[in-house]
C-alpha cells in the first residue's frame, strides 16, 4: 500500500460539520469534532492492547488507518468497546410497555421488493436485500425502540429499515396505513371475506447494530446509516469535482473531425490475440464483433490468413513494460483502444470515432507521467475467483484500473476525504465501473455499458473504459435522489467476525430480533470481491474468519459448518428469549442448505417455518426433503424463552417434557395461511415433521427423547386438534376454524417422490383424497419414480402400503375415511348405513391412511421392520454401502442413539457416501452427536 500518511476522515478541515454542542453516551460535547477527537483516543489506546487485537476476526490494517476509518463510538473498523453502552442507553429510552406479553408468528416478505428504490441503487454489494423488504419484517417482529441486530450486515440496509420505520412516507409506500397517532395498520380479510385494516405495529424507529466482518462492508453500512446534510453534501462534492476536473479534465479530451475539442464519455478496448496459424496479431473487437447487428461471433477468420478461428484457438499477445509504483517490470497481456464515444462542448448530441494519433499521443503521455496522489497497490491475494486476473498479468490493485481512471481516482480520493459520503462516492464506482472489469454487451443493436460482472473478477476482451467524472458526477445525484438525510440518528457498527465471544459479552440476551442474510457455502467470496474496496480502504478482512467453502483458504463444507454453528451459537446468546431470528437462505445446494439448518438446530434455535420467497409458500417437499431446494428460502426460527428452557431441565427425562416442548413450539407457529384464495398446509403442524423436532431439541440437549413415535402419535390424536392433517392447540383452532370457512379448497402439494419418506408422504396425500386398491394406485404410483435416487433401496408398492396403511378386508364396518370419500363421490352409496352391502363391496381393498389414534401397531411394524434391515447394514463387510434404505438407516441410529451404542452410528456413517451423510439432516444430526459423545474431532 502507499505509504502517504493517513488522515482522519473527521478531522477539522472537514467542510461539511455540525454546529453546536451535541451529546454522546452521557457526555455533552462542545462539538462533533471534539466527540471524535475524545472517543478516537479512547480506541488509540484501545488498539495497543494485544487482547483487544485478538479478537476473532480483527480486520488486517494499522493502527492510523483504522482511526482514520473509524468514527467512534458509532462506527469502529474493529471490535466496537462502546456496543454495550449503547444497548444499556437504547433499552431505557424504549417506551413504555403495553404490559402484553409478546408474541408474533412467522412472517416472510417479497426479498426482492425495493430493488428498483434510490437507497437500494447508491451503491451495489455483491449481495443485498432491499431495506424495505426488511422493513415488512422489522415491523412484524419488533415495537418502536426496540433493537435489531444484523451480523452479516454487508451494506447496511438492515439499519436503514430499522430507522425507516419511523418515516411514514416510505412505510405508506409498503401499502400500509399509517394513523396520526402512529397506529400502522395492514389490509387483511375478515372472517366473511371483506377485506378491512387491522392494527399491526407502531410508527418509530428502531436501534440497530450492524456488523460484519469485512471493513468494506461496515464502511458502507455506516455511510449509509449516518445523518448527512445531503443539500450541503451535493453543493460541496459538485464544486469538488469541478476543481478536480479543472486540473485533471485534460485526460479525457478528443478532437472531432473538424478540429474541434470534444470530451470522452468512455472509450473501448480490445484485447489483442496471436493467430495459431501465422502468428499474426488479431484484434477481438476488429474480428469478432459484428457492428451491424450488435453480437459477438463464436467464430470469425483471421484478417492475415483467413483461417477459422475461435476465441478459445488463439493465444493472448503480451507486453512488458516498468511499473514505476512497484519499481519492476511487469508482464500483462495487450489491449488496445479501438472505439472512442465523446460529446462536443455544449451539445447533447454523442459522436463516436476510431481512436486517432491525437488520442494515441494523449494515452501514451498520460503511460509515461507519474501520478501524485494516493492509490493502493496491494497484491492480490490467491483465492478461489482471483485466479483469471491473475492469469493475465494483473497482479496488484492499481492493475484493475486504466492510468487515468486510477489517476483521477487518486485524485479524487484525496480532495473527497473530508466530505461526508465523499469517500462512498469513489467506492460507488470502483469496481462495478471504474475498473477494467466493466464489460459491455449489445442491446437492440446498440452497445450497451453493462458494467462489472456481478459477483466475479472477471475482465472482459472487449471493456469499456468510462469517464470517472461523468461517473462520480451520476452518484452525487443519487446520493441526493436516495434522501439519506432521513437517516435521523446514527445506527452502530463494526468490523468483526459474528462468531466472536466479543458479542457474548456485550450483548447475552439483549436483542429484540435479528435479521441475517448469511453467506451460503462456496456462492461467493467475499474477501476476495472486496478486495480492491478494502485495498483502497487501507483496511482488510481478517477472512481466517470467513464463514464459506473456499479450496484456497482450504475450507470444506464441514468447517463452514462449524463457523456458521458458531455464527449462530453467538446469534442465539445475543438474542432475548421468546424472541425471532430470520435467516434469508439463497442457495440451491441442498448440502447447503441441510448444513444451515444443522448449524441454526446445533445453536440452539427452533426452526418454525420455511417459507419459499417471490413465489408464496413453498411446497412440503421443498422444504422438507434435504433434494428439493429449488428456490430462495426465509427461514424463521425462534429462541425459546426462559421459562420453557428452566422448565425442561426438570423435565426433560419425562413425558411432560416433549408435550410442553410441543405446546411452546405450537404457540410459535403459523395458525392459519391461504393463497389465491386457497389453504397453503402449514407443514410445520404435520405430525411427523413435529416428532422431528421433538427428536432434534432432545438430542441437541443432550437427552434421550422419552417416548416412541407411535406414543407421539397417539399422543398427539389425544392432547391436541386435528384439521386437515394439522394439529393445533385448542386456543388456536378456533382462529383456524373461522378463517377456514373463507375458503373452499386446499393448494396441492406437490410432492417429488425420490426415496421411502417422499414415497409414504405422498402415498398419504393420494390416499386421503381417494382411498383406492392395489391396482389402482400401482400405475400412478409407478409414473411417480422417475427420480428415485440412485442409493435408495427400491420398495414394493405391496411393502410401503403394509408398513403404513390400512387395507379394508370388507368384514367390519366400512371406515369413516373410505365411508367419506364414497358418499360425496358416489350419489348411489349416499345415506347407507356403513354395513350396507352395496357400500362394503365398493370398499372392500381399498387402502386408506389410519387414524392417528389408531396407527401405533402400524408403526410398530414398520420400525421392527426397518431396524432388522440396519441389523443388516452393522453387519455389512465390505467398506461401502452402495444401496439401502434411508429410513431404516435413520432408525436404527436413532435407537443406537438411544442404547448409547454411539460407535454403531458412526461405524455405519462411514459405510454409506459422504455426501449422503451431509444431505440429511437427520442423519448427520445423529451422527454429529454420536461423535461428540465419543470424544473424537468432526
Amino acid at each position: 500500500m502507499s505509504s502517504n500518511s493517513s488522515k482522519s476522515l473527521f478531522s477539522e478541515e472537514n467542510t461539511v460539520k455540525p454546529k453546536g454542542p451535541v451529546e454522546c453516551l452521557g457526555i455533552t460535547f462542545e462539538n462533533d469534532e471534539k466527540r471524535r477527537e475524545h472517543f478516537l483516543e479512547i480506541l488509540k489506546e484501545k488498539l495497543k492492547d494485544p487482547e483487544f487485537r485478538k479478537i476473532e476476526g480483527f480486520p488486517i490494517g494499522e493502527d492510523e488507518d483504522i482511526l482514520a476509518l473509524s468514527d467512534p463510538p458509532y462506527y469502529t473498523a474493529c471490535p466496537n468497546p462502546w456496543i454495550g453502552d449503547f444497548v444499556k442507553l437504547w433499552e431505557s429510552q424504549k417506551p413504555p410497555s403495553n404490559g402484553k406479553p409478546y408474541h408474533r408468528e412467522p412472517f416472510a416478505a417479497d426479498v426482492s421488493e425495493g430493488k428498483n428504490d434510490p437507497i437500494y441503487n447508491a451503491h451495489s454489494y455483491h449481495t443485498k436485500v432491499p431495506h424495505k423488504a426488511i422493513m415488512r419484517y422489522i415491523l412484524h417482529y419488533t415495537e418502536p425502540g426496540d433493537i435489531v441486530f444484523d451480523g452479516f450486515c454487508g451494506t447496511g440496509m438492515t439499519g436503514v429499515a430499522a430507522q425507516m420505520c419511523g418515516d411514514r412516507i416510505t412505510v405508506q409506500s409498503l401499502g400500509y396505513q399509517v394513523l396520526e397517532d402512529g397506529t400502522i395498520k395492514q389490509e387483511e380479510i375478515d372472517e366473511e371475506g371483506n377485506k378491512i385494516w387491522r392494527n399491526f405495529s407502531k410508527l418509530g424507529a428502531r436501534k440497530a447494530v450492524l456488523n460484519d466482518l469485512s471493513p468494506a462492508a461496515t464502511f458502507i453500512a455506516y455511510n449509509y446509516n449516518t445523518p448527512v446534510d445531503v443539500i450541503e453534501f451535493e453543493r460541496e462534492a459538485k464544486r469538488i469535482l469541478a476543481e478536480v476536473e479543472k486540473e485533471c479534465g485534460w485526460m479525457y479530451e478528443t478532437r472531432h473531425a473538424d478540429g474541434r475539442k470534444g470530451r470522452i464519455n468512455y472509450t473501448i478496448w480490445s484485447d489483442v490475440f496471436i493467430c495459431p496459424e501465422c502468428s499474426g496479431e488479431v484484434v477481438f473487437w476488429e474480428v469478432a464483433v459484428d457492428k451491424k447487428v450488435g453480437k459477438v461471433l463464436d467464430e470469425f477468420p483471421c484478417p492475415h490468413c483467413s483461417t477459422l478461428l475461435t476465441k478459445r484457438k488463439m493465444g493472448r499477445a503480451w507486453i512488458a513494460k516498468l511499473d514505476s509504483a512497484l519499481g519492476d517490470s511487469i508482464r500483462h497481456t495487450k489491449r488496445v483502444p479501438v472505439l472512442l464515444n465523446y460529446s462536443l462542448h455544449g451539445e447533447k448530441k454523442r459522436y463516436t470515432k476510431i481512436p486517432d494519433d491525437f488520442d494515441q499521443t494523449l494515452i501514451n503521455r498520460i503511460e509515461i507521467l507519474k501520478i501524485p496522489y494516493f492509490f493502493p497497490v496491494t497484491k492480490i491475494p490467491k483465492g478461489d475467483k482471483t485466479g483469471e486476473p491473475l492469469r493475465i498479468g494483473i497482479a496488484n490493485a492499481h492493475h484493475f484500473y486504466s492510468k487515468r481512471n486510477l489517476w483521477v481516482l487518486g485524485a479524487l480520493w484525496e480532495s473527497l476525504e473530508y466530505v461526508r459520503l465523499g469517500r462512498m462516492l469513489i467506492t460507488s464506482v470502483l469496481i462495478k465501473t471504474a475498473s477494467l472489469l466493466h464489460n459491455i454487451g449489445f442491446k437492440n443493436g446498440n452497445i450497451n455499458l453493462a458494467g462489472a460482472l456481478p459477483n466475479a473478477l472477471y475482465i472482459p476482451s472487449n471493456l469499456a473504459e468510462r469517464n470517472i467524472f461523468q461517473l462520480v458526477t451520476g452518484k452525487v445525484s443519487d446520493f441526493t435522489r436516495a434522501g439519506l438525510d432521513r437517516m435521523i440518528s446514527h445506527q452502530i457498527s463494526e468490523t468483526i467476525s459474528l462468531g466472536s465471544k466479543h458479542f457474548e459479552h456485550h450483548l447475552h440476551n439483549s436483542l429484540d430480533y435479528i435479521f441475517l442474510d448469511p453467506p451460503f457455502g462456496s456462492n461467493l467470496q467475499y474477501s476476495e470481491l472486496n478486495f480492491l474496496w478494502e485495498s483502497w480502504l487501507r483496511v482488510v478482512t481478517n477472512n481466517d474468519s470467513e464463514a464459506i467453502e473456499s479450496r484456497s483458504q482450504g475450507k470444506n463444507i464441514e468447517d463452514y459448518r462449524r463457523m456458521m454453528t458458531n455464527c449462530f451459537k453467538q446469534a442465539f446468546r445475543i438474542l432475548k428469549p421468546g424472541r425471532w431470528m430470520t435467516v434469508e437462505f439463497s442457495n440451491t445446494k441442498a448440502l447447503v442448505w441441510n448444513t444451515l439448518q444443522s448449524s441454526l438446530v446445533e445453536a440452539g434455535f427452533v426452526v418454525a417455518n420455511v417459507a419459499a420467497l417471490n413465489k408464496g409458500q413453498g411446497t412440503f417437499n421443498s422444504q422438507t426433503n434435504p433434494t428439493s431446494v429449488k428456490q430462495d428460502l426465509v427461514i424463521s426460527a425462534y429462541k425459546p424463552n426462559g421459562g420453557f428452557e428452566e422448565r425442561f431441565i426438570l423435565e426433560a427425562q419425562t413425558e411432560q417434557g416433549v408435550w410442553d416442548f410441543v405446546r411452546t413450539h405450537m404457540k410459535y407457529l403459523p395458525v392459519f395461511k391461504s393463497k389465491n384464495g386457497k389453504l397453503v398446509p402449514i407443514s410445520e403442524r404435520d405430525s411427523r415433521i413435529l416428532f422431528d423436532q421433538v427428536v432434534s431439541y432432545f438430542v441437541r440437549k443432550g437427552f434421550n427423547v422419552p417416548i416412541s413415535s407411535q406414543e407421539f402419535q397417539q399422543g398427539l390424536a389425544e392432547s391436541f386438534v386435528l384439521r386437515d392433517e394439522m394439529y393445533f392447540l385448542p386456543e388456536q383452532v378456533v382462529e383456524y376454524d373461522k378463517k377456514r370457512l373463507r375458503v373452499k379448497e386446499a393448494v396441492q402439494l406437490n410432492l417429488f417422490v425420490c426415496d421411502e419418506a417422499s414415497a409414504i408422504q405422498w402415498l398419504k396425500q393420494e390416499l386421503m383424497a381417494k382411498p383406492r386398491t392395489y391396482q389402482d394406485i400401482h400405475p400412478i404410483f409407478m409414473q411417480e419414480l422417475a427420480g428415485w435416487q440412485r442409493h435408495e433401496k427400491g420398495l414394493e408398492l405391496g411393502e410401503l402400503l403394509s408398513q403404513n396403511f390400512i387395507q379394508y378386508d370388507g368384514k367390519d364396518e366400512v371406515p369413516s375415511q373410505i365411508h367419506s370419500y364414497l358418499s360425496t363421490y358416489y350419489k348411489e352409496l349416499r345415506n347407507l348405513n356403513k354395513d350396507d352391502p352395496s357400500l362394503v363391496l365398493k370398499a372392500k381393498d381399498r387402502w386408506y391412511a389410519p387414524d392417528p389414534k389408531k396407527s401405533g401397531d402400524l408403526e410398530k411394524v414398520r420400525e421392527r421392520a426397518l431396524l432388522k434391515e440396519f441389523k443388516e447394514y452393522v453387519e455389512f463387510k465390505k467398506k461401502r454401502l452402495k444401496v439401502f434404505r434411508l429410513e431404516a438407516v435413520r432408525a436404527g441410529f436413532k435407537k443406537a442413539w438411544q442404547d448409547r451404542d454411539y460407535a454403531t452410528i458412526i461405524a455405519v456413517a462411514e459405510k454409506i457416501p459422504e455426501k449422503i451423510l451431509q444431505e440429511d439432516p437427520k442423519l448427520l444430526m445423529w451422527y454429529d452427536q454420536a461423535v461428540t459423545r465419543m470424544g473424537e474431532d468432526i
